[in-house]
């Protein structure tokens, strides 16, 4: 059995509580700690998706306990790829953080920083629909503490709305977990799998009544439309590095839809035929709508770049709604493009913030340091509306082409090309209005003085667009990957086999044999 799986979910939980410990009252060594244990994330994600990259599923058995009676954690290639995404990214906007000096702004800001990390790692990575629920609540805690960070009156409003919100959907969640025990006796994944096929079709109430909960529970995760309400406010009012982090946890949603609706509740299952398509696609098209009307329409450009999440939510959405192999697989590539592309673009929020009174597009005095970030926001502008040449363009190609043949190509090309334009037309409007218009500055206004931002800064923002950029030119490999993800989760063989089928505590396996 290896080890290497639970040390994503180990290594935060411990550096947490070290620094608020031992080094609660130096922000220097916390800093450090955090950099160090961030650069140590990204080695051994990065080790972990090498190893699963041959098909293999990497099994840890908690206590050695085997399932479903005990807990296990899970890395195949979906949920490795999904953890060095979490990585890389939460590296990047901790630099950001460190640079901009957000961290000194509050209280224990690291330590929250790596609980977040944790619960993020550990929904990726468990093999269980309760310890998922757990991890989801170590998220909403972490993540409320790190959105009210720095305090102030609108902050803690956001973060009240955006807390309820969540508790209505860990609410949802507990019932349909006490839905799904009631119907089959398990809450392990690769167990609920083999168990849900037996249910017969005149049986299949309860079954059917917690898939929908458990659609609604990720959709609330997802922002999907109409449960998207508590996402505007929440990021737009969050710091700007934790906005930036915030870009993964939609992701989780959406990782949950995929992992649990194709392997636990696939398409054709008979217990719950027809809960894939008669709701899940409008909806999507609905939020792709939604969110880049909410980009045309918008004030400020934080809420802007908030809609443009929604959007971008929506349009992954749409990808898995297709049920298809090639829907999923574009949808994973789309979710790789859109959490760097939004993450860069509410740090380049803060990078405008330094340089000016405000965030409203209105006409004001140039940015400090307008070049730069100017030049920032034009590549991010262009892969977050899905302009050529970069990821977004091809994401949304795929997209296309994964629903070329289906019964709904006709609203799924009409509403991404629409959307497209719409976007392109808010993005060209805020940037023209913060970066292009400028005035000069009336003797009343003179008592601003804005900050030039730090080179750190400036380095976080231009990895992440670089990371953009190499998404695009290797779109090729990334692409027959992210098949290869689609294929395995539609032949899910392995995967249950190497849950159910691999001994543990309950026999005289060798404990350190690797489960393959």
């Amino acid at each position: 059995m290896s080890h290497w799986i639970i040390l994503p979910v180990v290594l935060p939980a411990f550096l947490a509580p070290f620094m608020v410990l031992a080094a609660r009252h130096h922000i220097d060594i916390q800093r450090a700690i955090s950099v160090a244990g961030g650069v140590a994330m990204v080695v051994l994600a990065a080790g972990l998706a090498w190893r699963t990259s041959d098909d293999t599923v990497i099994l840890y058995q908690l206590g050695d306990w085997a399932a479903p009676f005990g807990i296990v954690l899970l890395g195949d290639r979906l949920s490795t790829l999904m953890v060095l995404l979490t990585a890389i990214l939460s590296l990047l906007v901790l630099l950001y953080a460190i640079g901009s000096r957000w961290d000194a702004r509050g209280r224990h800001f690291h330590a929250l920083w790596q609980f977040q990390i944790m619960g993020i790692m550990g929904a990726f990575l468990t093999g269980d629909v309760f310890n998922l629920f757990v991890f989801f609540e170590v998220l909403l805690i972490a993540s409320y503490g790190l959105m009210i960070h720095s305090g102030g009156t609108v902050r803690l409003r956001a973060g009240t709305q955006y807390v309820l919100y969540n508790l209505l959907g860990s609410t949802l969640f507990l019932f349909a977990l006490g839905a799904l025990y009631a119907e089959t006796g398990t809450l392990n994944m690769a167990d609920l799998a083999e168990r849900v096929r037996l249910i017969p079709t005149d049986a299949n109430v309860g079954i059917r009544v917690a898939a929908v909960l458990l659609l609604m529970v990720f959709a609330i995760k997802a922002a999907l439309v109409p449960l998207h309400f508590w996402l505007p406010s929440s990021y737009a009012e969050a710091p700007a590095p934790v906005a930036a982090l915030f870009g993964i946890m939609t992701k989780v949603g959406a990782y949950a839809i995929i992992r649990i609706y194709t392997m636990v509740f696939p398409p054709g299952l008979e217990a719950t035929e027809g809960l894939h398509g008669w709701w899940l696609l409008p909806a999507a098209l609905v939020s792709v709508a939604l969110g880049m009307i909410g980009v045309l329409a918008a004030r400020r450009l934080d809420r802007l770049v908030a809609f443009a999440v929604i959007g971008s939510m929506g349009m992954v959405m749409v990808a898995i709604a297709l049920w298809t192999e090639a829907g999923i697989a574009a949808a994973l590539y789309y979710i790789v493009h859109s959490t760097f592309a939004s993450a860069a673009l509410f740090l380049i929020c803060d990078l405008v913030r330094a340089g000016r009174s405000d965030l409203d597009l209105t006409a004001q005095p140039p940015v400090a340091g307008a070049a730069m970030t100017a030049a920032l926001f034009f590549v991010a502008a262009i892969a977050m509306v899905g302009l050529p040449p970069l990821s977004g363009f091809l994401g949304k190609l795929l997209i296309l082409d994964a629903a070329f043949g289906t019964e709904a190509v006709v609203w799924v090309w009409a509403v991404i090309l629409v959307t497209s334009l719409v976007s392109l037309v808010g993005f060209a409007r805020a940037g023209t209005e913060v970066f292009w218009k400028a005035r000069a500055i009336p003797p009343e206004e003179t008592a601003f003085a804005p900050a030039r931002p730090p080179v750190l800064s400036y380095v976080a923002v231009g990895g992440l667009l670089a990371l953009l950029v190499a998404h695009t030119i290797f779109a090729g490999p990334v692409t027959a990957y992210t098949s290869a993800i689609s294929a395995q989760l539609f032949a899910p063989d392995r995967y249950l086999s190497t849950v159910l089928e691999t001994p543990g505590k309950l026999s005289d396996a060798d404990p350190d044999e690797e489960a393959h």
